[in-house]
């Protein structure tokens, strides 16, 4: 593989300082010079058959000889680039090479070994078998073999360097089936399916409690209006306080009540739906937002003393899905 390092010893300092004012021309004909270095090692780089390192060390060389005339930074980067290619196609030229033609033979390996230390190889060892160590084998030499391996290496050897014969099994990891819970067939339930008819309420809530509580807040008017919290409040029962604060806007929007603040108190009172005529003359129409939490709604009850609902309890609303109601 060739060797990208660069000796600039013998270069002088004039040879590798930058140069601002270096004639546009050879700053050209550099950059033409170095792409088309890098156009060629791209070209290799699909097919690594074709790239020798003779070729690659050229390139190099030829990077060499354009780099003496470099004097910016737009050429150094192109130099650098080129660099860096010609270094990675050589390390895969490398990864690809192969030490041998043919895959290794175990068993052709064990026959020479034990030629060389003695013995007889399995064709000889088939055809004569007169001498031998008692067990059909010949006596092998194992001293022979052992200074040739220190020869080699100094290190001192261990008992089970070897790590093993040359032909090892693969273990196969033994997959224990883990059993399943079993069910009770009996016990398994389908989930009820529910079509959109099969949903209804018991009646139209809404529309009857917006009713109820117009009634109720008809007999309070202009001159004699009423505290809100007073009449939506139900002391005993704070989801149905809130569900009266909802009712009591389809009313206000409707226009069937007023809602206005007086000496700092909320108050409300029924009145009149208003005439197409009245919103002609200047009535608009206003929306805010009331927050009523369970504090605000504690709160209220203490400081206005409420014991009882202006507006009367009401039974737990029931939804019927399928066959069956829920509350």
């Amino acid at each position: 593989m060739p060797n990208n390092q660069r000796d600039h010893s013998e270069d002088s300092p004039d040879d590798i300082v930058f140069d601002p004012d270096q004639s546009a021309d050879v700053k050209r004909a550099l950059r033409q010079d170095y792409r088309s270095l890098v156009k060629k090692v791209q070209e290799q780089q699909g097919n690594l058959n074709d790239v020798t390192p003779e070729d690659l060390l050229a390139k190099v060389q030829q990077a060499d000889e354009l780099f003496v005339k470099v004097r910016g930074p737009q050429e150094a980067t192109l130099d650098a680039q080129l660099l860096l290619m010609a270094t990675n196609l050589g390390a895969q030229k490398a990864r690809a090479m192969k030490s041998g033609s043919g895959v290794f033979d175990a068993d052709n390996f064990v026959s020479k070994l034990v030629t060389y230390m003695g013995g007889k190889s399995f064709e000889a060892m088939s055809e004569d078998s007169d001498s031998d160590d008692g067990h059909g084998r010949p006596p092998l030499d194992w001293d022979r073999i052992g200074r040739k391996a220190m020869a080699k290496s100094h290190r001192v050897p261990l008992t089970g360097f070897m790590l093993g014969p040359l032909s090892i099994e693969q273990k196969k990891r033994a997959v224990t089936k883990r059993s399943k819970l079993e069910k009770n067939k009996s016990d398994e339930q389908k989930p009820q399916e529910l079509k959109e008819e099969d949903i209804s309420r018991s009646k139209n809530e809404t529309s009857t409690n917006v009713n109820l509580l117009g009634s109720i807040l008809d007999h309070f008017d202009f001159e004699n209006p009423v505290n809100i919290f007073e009449f939506v409040i139900n002391p005993n029962d704070f989801a149905q306080s809130v569900e009266n604060v909802f009712y009591l806007s389809f009313l206000i929007r409707d226009g069937q009540a007023a809602f206005e603040t007086r000496d700092g108190v909320p108050v409300v009172y029924g009145c009149g739906k208003p005439e197409q005529a009245d919103y002609d003359q200047g009535l608009k129409k206003r929306q805010l937002v009331l927050e009523f939490d369970m504090e605000t709604w504690k709160r209220a009850i203490e400081i206005f003393d409420i014991k009882k609902p202006m507006i009367p309890q009401r039974a737990p609303s029931l939804t019927k899905l399928g066959d069956k109601w829920y509350g």
